[in-house]
């Protein structure tokens, strides 16, 4: 099974573009929220509707994971606490989204919402709990933001992840987190798109401009974790102890980087460098 990560995309219909085009050569794709930017000029309610086309169309390609993040939110609980409603609102469209299990093989996938107040983190925490009864070999969760004191929640000043997540990774052990928020953790020194926490492996693809996106990719059959940006790419060993730096990609595999399959920004050194440490922190 191969996974398309991505997070943190803010409105940004060319990368919106992209995944369409990238969506078919993977198993799943797991957007880790943020897929709206409150910051845009854009009115808030049309960019809702741009990118439901984009998931209904998506979601006619192949699996689609879709976690809220602090940008998604549209709406309060009637008990005042900030959600993001349309989010839930995807499930419509066959997208396994927040408080949702999606079991595909032998791994399952753990959906968790943005939480602004402590009802929905404690519905995280009886959803994790829940699952935790039934996990398969493999456990799976996306959860816009990282983990606290953690690389990949590193802003250059301070960490920006979440403390809660990071006890309840200590608590579950799950094979992998999938987050976002932070834009330059892997950019900048001390930060990085992946961490392990016990048995845990956590990754934070960052952010940057253009086209295509900043992603991960998950060979979960192989073995492999792959970071592309426009200027670097690396890759790590998921069966083995954790290692910094991540290896170099000299040359990538084909499938990878076969014509009328990903783009290969990866590669080309000349390329823009137009990375996220021109952004804000967190998103």
């Amino acid at each position: 099974m191969r996974c398309l990560v991505v997070a943190d995309l803010h409105y940004s219909l060319p990368q919106f573009d992209w995944l369409l085009s990238a969506a078919p050569h993977f198993d799943v794709v797991i957007f880790a929220g943020d897929a709206l930017d409150i910051n845009s000029v854009v009115d808030f309610r049309a960019q809702i509707l741009v990118v439901r086309k984009y998931l209904t169309r998506l979601a006619g390609i192949t699996r689609v994971i879709l976690c809220s993040g602090n940008h998604d939110l549209d709406e309060r609980s009637p008990e005042g606490e900030k959600i993001a409603r349309w989010v839930g609102e995807a499930r419509q469209l066959g997208i396994a989204c927040d408080g949702d299990d999606l079991i595909i093989g032998d791994t399952l996938f753990t959906v968790c919402p943005w939480w602004d107040g402590p009802l929905v983190r404690q519905r995280i925490d009886e959803q994790l709990r829940n699952a935790a009864s039934k996990r398969p070999k493999r456990w799976i969760w996306a959860h816009h933001a990282p983990p606290a004191n953690s690389p990949t929640s590193w802003g250059g000043k301070r960490y920006f992840g979440d403390v809660e997540l990071a006890q309840w990774i200590a608590q579950h052990q799950p094979t992998m987190v999938i987050s976002g928020h932070v834009h330059q953790a892997p950019f900048i020194p001390d930060g990085s798109w992946f961490d392990r926490l016990g048995t845990t492996w956590v990754f934070n693809a960052g952010l940057q401009f253009g086209r295509p996106p900043v992603y991960v990719v998950l060979d979960i059959d192989a073995g492999k974790a792959f970071w592309l940006s426009a200027g670097d790419a690396e890759s790590i060993d998921l069966d083995a102890p954790l290692q910094r730096p991540a290896a170099s990609i000299a040359q990538a595999p084909a499938w990878l980087t076969s014509l009328g399959r990903i783009a290969d920004p990866n590669l080309d050194r000349n390329s823009d460098r137009n990375l996220a440490t021109d952004s804000p922190a967190t998103g």
